[in-house]
């Protein structure tokens, strides 16, 4: 059953060790994948980690829970541990015991749970009996309006609902996707959109999360989506301009007249068949009261659309979680959050429905090969005295905007002259002071949208041959001929950012992109930096670094 020319080396707390040199790793990975989510992959060994929320979202993709140990336990060269096996049979137990039915009415559900024993467990545990009645026949009702309530305060108790409620009625909408006009749908793309539609919840299917790189095209699977479910829908976006380029897609890539679709935001509000909306304005706070998702609650949408769903805080999942008698499709790069919150993700908006490898997309051909370089930069010595004086929630940023980075942000430029450059910072005072030193447009959040639509468009022209940006430049936007990416200052040690911000620079084309981050050396934020770089290593990019032990280069 397992021996010495196995790949997998599985360990007594989860953890996964695959060769990636052996003869099967390829093999192994692809029997692995559905059931252990990979935490790093460098060079050499790849590791992956076994938990509940990975072997749920197996089994909500079809896997049989016999599979997990087989499948898993072929390749492993010294078997199973006996606690992984025992860790595994006790989440498999744990899924499908609870189930959310349609209810005696349009208002309520009922909880439906396999075992007495834990039945009288739920309504004895104050956070998941809160949201239920006990009628008299035993059965346990639900309002309709605290569903992801419900299912939230289960998965946090260990047990994953399966959710068979079924979807509201929706206003119907039917419209083309322009396949073969300009662009080509990819197999992939469609993939997800069945998996997606092929999931539990009643009628037509859907609820669940796609994972795709950057630049991978998640936009487009969420068109897709919502024309396969042919009712209304309400994207939620990150922030203006990621509801400006979700329009703009809408009006390129499909038949739908303008007037169907409408954006809701600080500046403009606006419900249509399709909608689409910022976070912000949908969770806005007056008193006691969200007027705006009310609204959003009271309209039939037929498919709600959760972009970049990892980032998102769970105060907002929650807020929104009302809105669960709509079809839930969420879309990111990574299901990884800083704060381990991805069991919220679980819970409200539904299991991992796809997920491609970066690298397997890379080798396709469908995001550009890139390469990722750091910088360590001394610190110039005003800086490193500031940085001496300063009280310790201070240095991060008095390392981040040290001035002795500028000169070596200019050099790097200068040696890429052909390459369309975005430079990526926080801080508005050295983006400012970087603009300057480049001779770059800055944009920053206090840039009007119109002004920035005519800088992107120019950029895109090769007009305008480097870009200056702040945190709006971290996510959607659209600038496919980006090709060096020079992060100069992030958030502390975020590795959704680093993701983000490479992805900028991961639209398919000719040239291998370039991610260049430049760093303080010998101080927070380098310490900083290896935390960001951790989720690219664990895609299986390398990086080089350059250490400046001198003063940087003019």
């Amino acid at each position: 059953m397992f021996g010495p020319d196995h790949p997998l080396i599985v360990q007594g707390d989860g953890s996964i060790l695959l060769d990636a040199h052996h003869a099967r790793a390829e093999e192994a990975r692809q029997a692995l994948a559905p059931y252990a989510e990979i935490v790093s992959a460098p060079e050499h060994v790849h590791t992956y980690r076994l938990s509940a929320i990975s072997v749920w979202n197996a089994l909500a993709m079809g896997r049989d829970g016999a599979d997990v140990k087989i499948d898993v336990g072929r390749f492993a060269r010294y078997g199973l541990p006996q606690n992984v096996s025992a860790d595994i049979d006790a989440w498999v137990s744990r899924h499908g015991k609870v189930a959310l039915v349609e209810g005696p009415d349009p208002a309520h559900l009922v909880l439906e749970v396999t075992e007495e024993a834990l039945e009288h467990e739920i309504v004895r545990t104050p956070s998941a009996a809160k949201w239920l009645t006990v009628l008299d026949d035993g059965t346990l009702l639900v309002d309709a309006l605290h569903r992801g309530d419900v299912k939230w305060a289960l998965v946090k108790l260990g047990y994953p609902v399966e959710d068979r409620a079924g979807y509201g009625t929706a206003e119907p909408l039917a419209f083309r996707v322009k396949d073969g006009e300009g662009f080509q749908v990819r197999d992939y793309q469609r993939a997800c959109v069945d998996a997606f539609l092929a999931a539990g919840g009643g009628s037509g299917g859907g609820h669940g999360v796609v994972v795709l790189p950057c630049g991978a095209g998640k936009t487009l699977v969420g068109i897709l989506a919502a024309q396969r479910v042919g009712a209304s829908t309400l994207v939620l976006a990150t922030s203006e301009a990621a509801v400006e380029q979700w329009a703009r897609e809408l009006r390129e890539r499909t038949d739908l007249p303008p007037d169907a679709i409408g954006t809701y935001t600080a500046r403009r509000k606006d419900v249509r068949p399709i909608t689409i909306a910022t976070y912000a304005v949908v969770t806005l706070r007056r008193g006691k009261d969200f007027p705006h998702l009310a609204l959003f609650r009271a309209r039939p949408f037929g498919l709600i659309i959760y972009d970049e769903v990892h980032l998102l805080p769970a105060p907002v999942f929650r807020m929104t979680a009302s809105l669960q008698s709509v079809r839930r499709l969420g879309l990111t790069a990574t299901l990884l959050r800083e704060d381990g919150k991805e069991e919220d993700v679980f819970a409200l908006i539904g299991p991992k429905r796809y997920d491609v490898p970066w690298k397997t997309l890379e080798r396709t051909g469908h995001i550009a090969t890139a390469t990722c370089h750091e910088v360590r930069v001394p610190l110039d010595p005003t800086s490193r005295a500031l940085y001496a004086d300063a009280e310790p929630a201070q240095r991060f940023r008095i390392a981040a905007e040290s001035p002795a980075k500028d000169q070596v942000v200019k050099r790097i430029v200068a040696e890429h002259p052909t390459r369309p450059t975005l430079v990526l910072g926080v801080y508005l005072d050295q983006l400012r002071r970087l603009a300057d030193v480049l001779g770059a447009p800055l944009i920053t959040g206090e840039t009007t949208a119109a002004a920035r639509d005519v800088l992107y468009a120019r950029f895109r022209k090769g007009e305008i041959p480097c870009l200056v940006l702040s945190r709006v430049g971290s996510f959607a936007i659209d600038l496919p001929s980006a090709s060096l990416a020079i992060e100069v200052s992030g958030t502390f040690g975020s590795r959704q950012e680093e993701a983000q911000r490479l992805g900028r620079v991961l639209r398919p084309k000719e040239d291998e992109a370039r991610f260049v981050t430049v760093v303080a050396r010998d101080t927070v934020e380098q310490d900083a930096a290896l935390r960001r770089q951790r989720f690219l290593v664990e895609q299986g990019y390398r990086y080089e670094i350059e250490d400046l032990l001198a003063s940087p280069r003019p």
